[in-house]
């Protein structure tokens, strides 16, 4: 089996080295680019695994980038960077982010992240694709387990965040089950819940506004107060 494949997006020649070093010790590839047109370059002509991103960048910065990226990969990607407040931790992971650490960092934490990231992404690869299983359909509505897209009766196609997507997911797999807070992020980033952690609300709002921007749609997902979240999709 090949190496995993690490894109790590850093200007700080210092910075990119050691991370470099770090998980090249542990086995893997190191790519490197130091600002959006080279990581843009960088994944175009290589099949990588994993990214490994800073905020802070010259020209346009690691959360416009990872917006970008969103539009057209799923790769797991970890935020490594010096902005350590909770607006720039939470609309990184909104924006698609699977985990987020703040510099100075300890490179053993760093790796065990990245291992149990790639892991996750994995094994989440191998559910998706069990029993040959392409989509899910429920009230003109599709999910398509492949291409990660939301499908609506006209079939217009909206591609969705990993976390948005795994969110679909797991409701699509347990249609009109309680969802607890705790249970759904644990299954769209493998993070446990904090206090003050919005990322499942936010991902849900989100998600509901393709179903509100469509005249016509039933309530999908509803809310459970004080509870958490369930789906109420008719799954055919």
């Amino acid at each position: 089996m090949a190496a995993p494949q690490i894109l790590i997006v850093e200007d700080e020649a210092v910075t990119r080295n050691t991370l470099k070093g770090i998980f090249e010790a542990e086995g893997y590839v190191v790519l490197e680019a130091e600002e959006g047109e080279q990581m843009h370059r960088v994944l175009k002509n290589n099949s990588v695994d994993l990214v490994v991103m800073d905020i802070n960048l010259p020209g346009k910065n690691g959360l416009l980038l990872a917006r970008e990226l969103r539009e057209y990969a799923n790769l797991p990607l970890i935020f490594l960077t010096g902005r350590d407040n909770e607006v720039d931790k939470i609309l990184g992971l909104e924006i698609g982010a699977d985990d987020y650490l703040t510099k100075p960092f300890n490179p053993r934490e760093l790796t065990i992240r990245a291992r149990n990231l790639l892991h996750r992404v994995m094994v989440q690869h191998e559910k998706e694709n069990r029993n040959g299983r392409e989509f899910y359909r429920f009230n003109g509505w599709t999910l398509n387990l492949n291409s990660h897209n939301l499908i609506n009766p006209e079939g217009e196609e909206f591609k969705l965040p990993r976390s948005e997507f795994r969110a679909m997911l797991h409701f699509c797999e347990n249609p009109g089950k309680l969802q607890t807070r705790e249970e759904l992020l644990m299954k769209m980033t493998g993070r446990e819940l904090k206090p003050q952690d919005r990322t499942v609300d936010v991902t849900i709002r989100r998600i509901r506004k393709h179903f509100e921007d469509h005249p016509g749609t039933p309530e999908i997902i509803a809310t459970v107060h004080g509870e958490g979240y369930r789906f109420c999709g008719e799954i055919e």
